[in-house]
């Protein structure tokens, strides 16, 4: 089961009850379930009722299912458990928006999710509102021992739908990208963008890191997933790891030098792919009058070359590691070198929904943009760390289960929130996936 451990509560003060101690918990716990559920609706105040229905791929779901299911998230893990009587007011959205909980029931085929035109738009708000409601209702009734039980899920339904936010952002992505007429769906906000600067355009540099044993994984204060545990220890050897990801202008370079043509960069799977997918370039970039152009949330622009390069595969990462004499870093070696630095970076908060180019400010030997801007895929195959076992149950089905044939990333993106992401997170997805934030950073063995 993902996990999500209760905050601990100061003890009481002087002359302050118990309950007032309870209302203020549960007040807490409700502006933070309405703060995420307000900003989901918010990453949709620009789109049509046509924009939430379009599936472009199996791997995207519409717009519309991701703000049911973070509902159903809620009714089914919380609402159906804790409420006496509870009644599903369209007992079928539990068939129509189970995702993969095979132990909460059926599901609805995840590539035909598409062809759902009802429940409308307006329908599905309505349920969530709805959800919300009773949300409201059960916590302000409920006493300090149902409180107990219910926080550590409700936790957990909030970083659920945080997630969602991050695949709602990079699905209608993919559903906008396949329109011609390339619509936007929001012009970065005004100071969000950072333009090219020094630091972007300066070669990269390697920052040394001697051998350690060290602690990886969660230590479980706060909120962690199941799979960033249990925290263990061991040993990185020396390594180097690059000062920023890998630019534009970077893997340009790599482009021009046919890369995607020369099979010594390439694993066998990754050269059977590019062949097979006939890639030329990252997902979303467009040769134009001999110039690269890039599509992006914000509309279609030229590529910028300080930019970080994101939309690409394992593969080509690892592709692209082969062809500049380096590799991708382990994610210990990545949770390392994130150690004691601040979670501070270009997140979904910011508005600019698009990697940004290095800030100048810092040491020029020292670690940029670690978190933020792109998912930086990881050489670790995702699997469990020693001692992990995944709970019964429904959500015991999180993270367990998809331990196979799947890659780390690590650091979050310019679509992650910023109170979702910690050094400790551990995203995955297949080597060919490119739909996502994905991005650079490379590493080396110490000589």
């Amino acid at each position: 089961m993902t996990s999500a451990a209760a905050p601990v509560l100061d003890k009481e003060p002087a002359g302050r009850s118990r309950s007032d101690a309870r209302s203020t918990r549960v007040e807490s716990l409700l502006a933070r379930f309405h703060q995420v559920r307000n900003f989901t609706n918010a990453l949709c105040v620009n789109l049509e009722p046509e924009d939430f229905v379009v599936q472009s791929m199996p791997d995207v779901s519409p717009t519309k299912w991701h703000l049911a299911h973070t509902t159903w998230f809620f009714e089914t893990f919380i609402l159906k458990k804790f409420v006496s009587g509870y009644r599903a007011d369209v007992p079928d959205y539990a068939y129509l928006f189970n995702s993969y909980y095979n132990a909460a029931g059926d599901m609805h085929r995840r590539d035909l999710r598409g062809l759902i035109s009802r429940p409308t738009v307006r329908e599905a708000q309505r349920y969530r509102s709805s959800i919300d409601a009773h949300m409201d209702n059960l916590l302000s009734d409920a006493d300090e021992n149902l409180i107990e039980e219910i926080e550590p899920i409700l936790i957990l339904g909030i970083h659920h739908e945080q997630q969602h936010q991050e695949l709602l952002v990079t699905d209608i992505k993919h559903v906008f990208a396949q329109n011609p007429l390339y619509p936007v769906f929001r012009s970065g906000k005004d100071g969000a963008l950072r333009r090219p600067d020094a630091a972007a355009r300066r070669p990269c540099q390697f920052v040394d890191f001697e051998e350690a044993t060290v602690e990886i994984g969660h230590d479980g204060s706060g909120f962690s997933y199941d799979n960033e545990g249990p925290q263990h220890r061991a040993l990185v050897p020396a390594f180097s790891l690059a000062s920023r990801p890998v630019t534009n202008g970077e893997f340009l370079q790599f482009i021009e030098d046919n890369g995607y043509s020369r099979p010594e960069f390439w694993l066998s799977l990754g050269w059977m792919t590019v062949n097979e997918q006939r890639w030329q370039a990252p997902l979303y970039w467009l040769k134009r009058d001999g110039a690269w152009w890039n599509f992006t949330l914000s509309g279609f622009r030229p590529v910028a070359e300080s930019q970080p390069v994101t939309h690409v595969s394992y593969f080509e990462a690892d592709a692209y590691a082969n062809w500049a004499d380096a590799r991708l870093p382990t994610e210990f070696e990545w949770e390392c070198a994130a150690s004691n630095r601040p979670v501070e970076g270009n997140f979904v908060e910011n508005e600019a929904f698009h990697p940004q180019p290095a800030s100048a400010s810092g040491r020029t030997q020292d670690l940029h943009q670690m978190f933020g801007d792109v998912w930086e895929w990881t050489r670790s195959a995702y699997s469990p760390y020693p001692g992990y076992r995944a709970a019964p149950g429904a959500l015991g089905e999180y993270n367990g289960k998809f331990m196979c044939n799947q890659y780390v990333l690590r650091g979050g993106s310019c679509a992650t929130s910023r109170t979702h992401i910690r050094r400790t997170y551990r995203n995955f997805f297949q080597p060919e996936k490119r739909w996502q934030f994905t991005g650079i950073r490379l590493a080396r063995d110490s000589q």
